[in-house]
């Protein structure tokens, strides 16, 4: 991610998580993530709804941290917005009936946006590699404890802090050379146990 701040700065509480959960929003986050900075009215456009639900829309997104002002874009006739990461590593609101129908649609709608982009990337891969080397796809199945869990998601969120900040910091200086949108997928699950055991 390079518009967006990094996807750890900040944890979901139940009331966001219900106000995010909506499909518009979603959509709209989901357009802001992969397309980079836009106005209400060219989110309407993209998705085919009107500049006065998107706008209405991403106050209530702003309202929850999810989306701010675009420093790329200063203010002007047209409000622009970008996204604003987060993650989701607390899954207690899922015990909660008033918040888990939330948690679980946010999730689903995660795992989606996952999967369109693996799908695009892949059929990039030809144009993609012409001008960019370096890329993986990785997948590790690991026998950890919960505090080795902890200390790994710990110390690969503080690599992913470290320089994504650092090239928030040179895009906004105007370092952009050889500078393009990365998307970096950091899951640690626990598997279910296989049947049998």
């Amino acid at each position: 991610m390079t518009d967006d701040k990094t996807p750890d700065e900040r944890a979901l509480g139940p009331e966001a998580l219900k106000a995010f959960a909506h499909p518009l929003r979603m959509a709209m986050y989901a357009e802001l993530r992969n397309g980079g900075p836009a106005t209400a009215t060219m989110l309407g456009r993209r998705l085919g709804e009107s500049s006065g639900q998107t706008s209405y829309h991403l106050r209530q997104l702003e309202k929850h941290g999810f989306v701010e002002d675009d420093p790329g874009h200063p203010a002007g006739r047209e409000r622009w917005w970008r996204a604003v990461g987060f993650r989701m590593d607390d899954l207690d609101a899922l015990d909660d009936p008033g918040s888990a129908q939330a948690v679980r649609a946010v999730l689903q709608s995660m795992i989606a946006e996952r999967a369109q982009t693996l799908t695009a990337w892949a059929a990039s891969l030809d144009e993609v590699r012409q001008d960019w080397d370096v890329q993986v796809f990785s997948n590790v199945t690991a026998d950890l404890t919960q505090d080795e869990a902890a200390e790994l998601v710990e110390r690969l969120t503080a690599v992913v802090e470290e320089i994504t900040e650092r090239g928030r910091v040179a895009k906004e200086e105007g370092r952009t050379d050889g500078r393009r949108r990365v998307r970096l997928y950091l899951d640690v699950l626990p598997l279910p146990e296989p049947r049998g055991t």
